[in-house]
């Protein structure tokens, strides 16, 4: 197992963990320790992890981009409310949109009206959201679940032969010269085939993940259409955003 794999796994343990040992990892992943220890080290010089005492922990538990298995995290929600109201705006009746997983993308489903509206989502929570509202015409790719997650090769195939006008994409990160970035390489072709596909595509991230940058990039900032955010990002991040030339709503 290549070591971008190794940090893939060992983020993926550590959601459902929270915390683990060197020891634990060594088991789950057939290396030794002072493998897993340098790969330790790496992520924590990332920020994705702190060191403990004999293992690691997340070092921020909401950020990864996959929602627990049992409920969305609540944290940041008056951010993630003022994201998901501004990206009502773009959204009218009869529109093809897709929702891409994440809190964020929650919010805003569950603040859409019952229109007439395609919605193409992998994220399980938006489609029990969804499911009552009979105007709505959900579109669920296929695929392996990965949490509150549909991945797999199934899926891309099919949202590559879509029409859809508008995307609303989740990342762990958002940064000027790395882009968007999510943790596990599982989700990235998902990602590519909304924003390759859609006529436009919008970043809803809170405030709070700008300046980060996890493991894997999966857009360039001039792949996007706009950025909603809340209105707690620094007027002096927003000014450096728009003279790279990205449209901050």
């Amino acid at each position: 197992m290549n070591p971008l794999r190794r940090y893939e796994k060992i983020m993926e343990y550590l959601l459902s963990h929270k915390e683990v040992t060197v020891a634990d990892l060594s088991q789950q992943l057939q290396v030794t320790g002072k493998t897993i220890r340098e790969d330790l080290t790496k992520l924590e010089e990332q920020g994705l992890i702190v060191r403990v005492h004999g293992g690691a922990m997340l070092a921020h538990s909401d950020q990864f981009g996959i929602l627990p298995s049992k409920e969305p995290l609540a944290k940041n929600q008056d951010e993630k409310t003022e994201i998901a109201l501004k990206a009502l705006k773009h959204i009218q009746a009869d529109d093809i949109i897709a929702l891409d997983g994440g809190s964020t993308t929650l919010a805003i489903a569950r603040r859409l009206e019952d229109m007439p509206l395609t919605i193409v989502t992998n994220d399980v929570y938006i489609i029990s959201e969804l499911a009552s509202k009979n105007q709505i015409r959900l579109v669920v790719p296929g695929g392996y679940r990965v949490r509150n997650m549909l991945a797999g090769p199934e899926g891309v195939s099919y949202v590559k032969q879509l029409n859809i006008q508008k995307a609303f994409v989740s990342a762990t990160g958002i940064h000027l010269d790395h882009g968007l970035s999510i943790y596990t390489g599982d989700l990235i072709p998902f990602k590519r085939a909304l924003i390759e596909t859609s006529l436009e595509v919008y970043a809803v991230v809170d405030h709070h993940k700008f300046g980060q940058t996890a493991l894997r990039t999966f857009s360039s900032l001039q792949e996007l259409s706009g950025i909603i955010t809340d209105a707690g990002l620094p007027p002096e991040t927003v000014k450096k955003f728009k003279g790279a030339g990205v449209t901050m709503l």
